[in-house]
């Protein structure tokens, strides 16, 4: 059982795990909450818009049509990988679905049959819609395959989730066929594969450079200084009880400068509880959450941290 992610924290997440994020309209307040109760969130469901054009598509999922009232989903995954946040509260994607289904999702096994259609899923499911007219021949880019796959484990990694809490359409709700042109099995084993590692934040796009006056000639460049050395990130499996190493004392000084120190004494070269705490609190403050916050070093945040070379 989770609380639902506030509209910050959403975005937060999904921009953590270096998707591209649109925030269309009046996102935030756009919900069906006076319909029903949004929450406990117990996963995530991918359906396909069945409609072709990014706009087009986005406003039909913010604003429903005349038999169904938007919004339609959280977010619409274009074909070039962008979400689309159309709502940060209940949403009218899941429908009546299998109640044995939702409880396979709180226990992350595998998913029997969808042969009821007894439960509310838009009081407990995440959705994403992506652009695809489900026709079959519709093609399903890299890049927006990447984006689902990327939306799916940010929600789940904000909630400690694996990648069974992630489900299609068409195995919650009898007669359902949404996603199409994918199989679920095929996409969870891809979203599985991402939580094992650190997530690999959104680069920020850099200003600018100012141009030089126009009176003065260009300056000679600087002769850049010698690239630092730091320690290569020698994989999790090194970080255990017992082991000894100088990377280890190095490692626990760039925590303490960070303020990520968690030592009563040291540190020291020796691996610790001490450590694994200084290491989950550097990962928090990378913003990681949940299992990806779990002391054991990955080799993003291990190369954000720049141990010096021993």
């Amino acid at each position: 059982m989770a609380t639902p992610l506030t509209a910050d924290r959403l975005l937060a997440a999904l921009r953590a795990e270096g998707l591209e994020v649109v925030e269309h309209r009046s996102w935030r307040t756009n919900n069906r909450n006076h319909k029903g109760p949004w929450g406990p969130a117990h996963g995530v469901m991918i359906h396909h818009t069945v409609s072709a054009g990014t706009a087009a598509s986005v406003e039909l999922c913010y604003n429903g049509h005349s038999a169904l009232p938007g919004p339609l989903c959280h977010g619409v995954i274009d074909k070039a990988g962008t979400v689309h946040l159309v709502s940060a509260g209940r949403a009218n994607h899941a429908g009546s679905g299998d109640d044995d289904v939702l409880q396979a999702v709180i226990a992350e096994r595998e998913l029997p049959p969808d042969n009821e259609a007894n439960t509310d899923g838009n009081r407990y499911f995440y959705g994403f819609e992506a652009v695809n007219l489900g026709d079959g021949k519709d093609p399903w880019p890299a890049a927006q395959l990447l984006a689902i796959e990327r939306a799916a484990a940010a929600v789940c990694r904000a909630h400690g989730w694996g990648e069974r809490s992630v489900l299609g359409h068409l195995e919650w709700q009898p007669g359902k066929v949404d996603p199409r042109g994918f199989t679920m099995d095929w996409m969870r084993a891809r979203i599985g594969a991402r939580l094992a590692v650190d997530p690999v934040p959104a680069k920020p796009t850099p200003p600018k450079p100012k141009p030089p006056a126009a009176s003065k000639p260009p300056a000679k460049p600087a002769k850049p200084p010698a690239a630092p050395r730091y320690e290569p990130f020698p994989g999790a499996a090194f970080f255990k009880v017992g082991r000894n190493s100088p990377v280890v004392t190095a490692m626990g000084k760039r925590l303490v400068a960070e303020g990520c120190g968690r030592y009563a004494v040291g540190p020291g070269p020796r691996w610790s509880q001490a450590d694994r705490n200084s290491y989950a609190a550097w990962q928090r403050k990378l913003g990681y959450t949940g299992k990806a916050a779990d002391g054991i070093p990955g080799k993003t945040s291990w190369d954000r941290l720049k141990v010096p070379n021993t």
